[in-house]
């Protein structure tokens, strides 16, 4: 997907008139708006070492594909859930057509740049994967990433400790806005030492219009600081860290997601003033002899009279035989309760309504009663503090609906991946998640390259395999358990092209000549036909998640079907009464000029769209 043919076509449809000739007149865009609209000298802004050059890293186009893994996945063909092994903007890249506008939520745990532990990634894509990793040894021999190439340390030491990590960030961040709907979604984990800068690099992507929340997250305490006590202390140990929260737009509402309550609040009610500081003429009226001069009620008339008549009611024939509480629930727990205290010195003047008992209490933003990371049994001694399960939860159910898309690509150990399944299981719903990990190549004295596991990703697909494993058990306990998704993850690592990749750079007559003649066959002669139907259903925007099948000479989706195999007289036929949109052959499928060219003339006629590869 080319993005900024995609933003030029946005500015024609809004403008149309600011274009020449397919250029942008910024006189005529200036004629059209006010003087004011444009910045002129000094602005307020983030700025940064490299900001120009990470702004080019989002325009850049990727040549790279995604390839199945098939024996390493479980039922991949359920197309339900997807793990990616690569480098995540390449990948985000790839992503952007099938996925524009089709991800509910976002959830990331980025690097923190600690300064001693942080590494971010080589964004250096002018030259070709494979001249990269041979120049700076970014591969092993076995094929496996080295950590100390394949990323860069990041030391505080380093002049622009700051800018390259914003510089990492920032196209990653961009490219994922792209993904989000209208009434999508991101959540941010980070903690205080790149707080600030995250902060106005998302209201610069995201717009800070679209800011909703910063939680709070409580951190495992460390007994650091008690060595220094003697000699003072320089700052307290960090007893917590951030999500921010930013909407794609204002299309976007959180679901209520409630905390558990303690047992006086699952067994008890209480009395909270009814009157609160919006200022809307029409909530004030009178309650029991008094109406408020600012302000307003919480509820409209109608329903605050019938609080005040069910109170009423309650007082006067069942409040010796019964409390309140015991009183609600013989009502089917619907009535709402409103009385005046008259001693009440308030704005409210005393008028009170009843809070219900209730097994949760609605959240804010203060989460510190869950830690920010958690031991995962699953993969114990694997991962060092791998997130909480249960934060991930909250945030899948505060945003999301039973089928939606998430997508987490910092996906570590594999969290969100787990949060997903086990919300579908124990709540129900489809929920589907796509993660996206690099192969980051873990310490050879840990015990989970001991095990066998050599990168990061190997642990995010062991987890996910072990999630779905232990659900599938739990299901076969509970006999009568009925849940609709399918316990699957289809996975995938990020590969070069199936195709030849054309040399624009290259000049002169007969290198474009020679060129021609490589291209009548576009696919690399290695490359297999699972491998191509992926790249062409990213290509073609229908995406990893895509249902097909093979039939005959085919593969078929509902509206566009792609051929690997030598053309046959009798395709044609099958092609137009299938009556599809798009057929995709092969260039080397044809072996006769005349052939294609009659082939293409009677797809047209049945208005059927013939792409040549």
């Amino acid at each position: 997907m080319n993005l900024v043919d995609y933003k030029i076509i946005q500015l024609k449809n809004i403008f149309p008139e600011i274009f020449s000739e397919d250029k942008i007149d910024l006189q005529r865009l200036k004629q059209i708006l006010d003087d004011d609209a444009f910045s002129e000298g000094e602005h307020y802004e983030l700025s940064w070492a490299g900001k120009i050059q990470a702004r080019k890293e989002i325009q850049r186009q990727t040549t790279s594909t995604l390839k199945p893994v098939k024996d390493e996945s479980i039922d991949f063909d359920s197309h339900q859930n997807i793990l990616i092994e690569g480098e995540n903007l390449d990948v985000l890249r790839l992503l952007q057509k099938s996925y524009f506008g089709k991800v509910k939520m976002i959830y990331i745990d980025p690097p923190y740049n600690t300064g001693s532990d942080s590494f971010v990634y080589p964004d250096d894509y002018t030259e070709t994967r494979e001249e990269y990793q041979k120049r700076t040894g970014a591969k092993d021999l076995e094929g496996f990433l080295n950590k100390q190439n394949s990323w860069n340390k990041n030391i505080k030491e380093n002049g622009q400790f700051h800018s390259v990590w914003l510089s990492m960030m920032y196209p990653r961040l961009y490219l994922s806005r792209n993904l989000l709907r209208e009434d999508g979604v991101i959540f941010i984990s980070i903690d205080e030492n790149e707080a600030a800068n995250l902060k106005l690099l998302c209201d610069e992507v995201f717009g800070s219009e679209n800011f909703r929340n910063t939680l709070a997250i409580r951190r495992y305490d460390k007994n650091l600081n008690t060595q220094f006590i003697e000699n003072g202390l320089k700052t307290f140990n960090v007893g917590y860290e951030y999500i921010f929260c930013y909407a794609k737009s204002d299309e976007f509402s959180f679901n209520p997601i409630l905390k558990e309550g303690n047992e006086d609040r699952m067994n008890f009610g209480y009395w909270k003033g009814f009157w609160n500081d919006a200022d809307r003429p029409t909530m004030r009226f009178d309650i029991l002899g008094f109406t408020p001069e600012g302000g307003q009620w919480k509820w409209s008339k109608e329903k605050a009279n019938e609080a005040v008549d069910n109170y009423s009611e309650y007082q006067n024939k069942y409040s010796s035989e019964m409390s309140l509480e015991d009183y609600w629930i013989k009502t089917d727990k619907k009535k709402s309760f409103i009385r005046r205290n008259l001693n009440g010195q308030g704005r409210n003047k005393g008028v009170e309504h009843w809070i219900a008992p209730s097994n949760g209490a609605l959240r804010n933003t203060n989460w510190t009663d869950l830690f920010a990371s958690k031991s995962e049994k699953l993969i114990e001694g694997f991962f060092d503090f791998p997130k909480n399960v249960d934060v991930i939860k909250n945030l899948i159910v505060g945003s999301c609906d039973d089928d939606d898309l998430i997508l987490d690509f910092f996906s570590g150990s594999g969290t969100t991946a787990q949060a997903v399944l086990e919300l579908n299981e124990t709540f129900g719903g489809e929920r589907r998640f796509i993660c996206v990990q690099m192969p980051e190549l873990l310490d050879e004295k840990s015990n989970a390259y001991k095990a066998g596991h050599k990168t990061i990703a190997d642990i995010t697909k062991l987890r996910i395999s072990k999630v779905i494993k232990k659900l599938k058990k739990v299901r076969q306990e509970k006999l009568s358990f009925e849940a609709n998704q399918k316990l699957s993850f289809s996975f995938y690592k990020l590969s070069d092209s199936n195709f030849k990749i054309w040399q624009s750079d290259l000049e002169g007559k007969n290198a474009i000549l020679e060129q021609l003649t490589v291209f009548q066959q576009s696919e690399k002669g290695e490359s297999e036909h699972e491998n191509m139907l992926t790249e062409l259903l990213l290509k073609t925007g229908l995406g990893l998640n895509a249902k097909y099948s093979k039939e005959g000479h085919f593969f078929k989706t509902e509206n566009i079907w792609i051929c690997f195999e030598p053309f046959e007289k009798g395709m044609k036929e099958e092609i137009i009464s299938a009556n599809i949109q798009k057929a995709i052959f092969l260039n080397s499928c044809f072996t006769e000029d005349k052939q294609l060219s009659n082939f293409q003339l009677q797809l047209k006629e049945h208005k059927i769209k013939l792409i040549l590869i």
